[in-house]
């Protein structure tokens, strides 16, 4: 992001602006959620580019179970604010209201992390019978249970013996001695 994002993103009230590797978040606490989302539309972010979700894994010392992030962008300028807090079991305030395509990135979230929203969303995705959240960490595999995972043993290894340090090509690479054969003497090999 440029000097003049990490200008936009001190802008926003309550936010504490961090900068690393050249990409500069305002981190709002999730109580001041709407505050900041309405501030960063009435400083000129009227377009919505992407709202996403991180899985810490399971809650921390703190309760802080996911990070939500929501970027977006000023259309006049072409700057874009990335706005990031993070929460717990408490509901996420729905910013949907101001970027109606929020909305969709909200019940995915709903669905695939298992985070809840102050306004209730439908069903997007899952149907109505899945249980779980497939995108949380703690979330297992149904094809990682049924049978081993690829790659866990080398080929032609039983798992009884120490494993071969032998380099093996992925699947679907051809063995080196596939294919044609050069003739000793030939000019053109």
């Amino acid at each position: 992001m440029t000097a003049a994002s990490a200008d936009l993103a001190a802008l926003v009230e309550g936010a504490t602006v961090k900068t690393a590797f050249g990409q500069t978040i305002a981190h709002v606490a999730v109580q001041h959620w709407s505050a900041a989302a309405r501030q960063a539309y009435d400083l000129g972010c009227t377009a919505f580019d992407w709202l996403g979700v991180e899985d810490a894994g399971r809650p921390g010392a703190s309760g802080v179970r996911h990070a939500v992030y929501l970027h977006v962008l000023n259309p006049e300028t072409k700057l874009g604010l990335l706005l990031r807090t993070e929460i717990g079991d408490e509901p996420l305030p729905s910013v949907a209201g101001l970027w109606a395509g929020a909305a969709w990135h909200e019940r995915e979230a709903v669905e695939m992390f298992g985070i809840a929203l102050t306004e209730p969303a439908p069903h997007l995705l899952l149907p109505e019978s899945f249980t779980g959240h497939p995108l949380r960490k703690d979330f297992v595999l149904a094809s990682r249970v049924v049978r081993p995972w690829p790659g866990r043993l080398e080929p032609g290894e039983d798992g009884t013996t120490a494993p071969s340090r032998r380099r093996t090509a992925p699947p679907g690479v051809p063995d080196p001695s596939w294919g044609p054969r050069r003739l000793e003497g030939d000019p053109h090999a």
